[in-house]
C-alpha cells in the first residue's frame, strides 16, 4: 500500500466521521467500485414530535 492511498483511505475516514457527527436518524451509504470508494451519500431523517 503507497503513502498516496493511505493518504487516500485517511481522507475518506474524515470524510465519513464529518457525515456521522450530529447525524441521530438516517444513513450513510459508501460506494465501492472496483475496490475504491467512488462515492459517499448522507440522508439525514428529522423525526418530528
Amino acid at each position: 500500500m503507497g503513502s498516496n492511498q493511505i493518504g487516500q483511505y485517511h481522507e475518506i475516514n474524515e470524510l465519513i466521521e464529518e457525515m456521522l457527527t450530529g447525524l441521530q436518524f438516517g444513513y450513510v451509504t459508501i460506494t465501492v467500485q472496483d475496490g475504491n470508494v467512488i462515492q459517499i451519500e448522507k440522508n439525514e431523517k428529522h423525526r418530528l414530535k
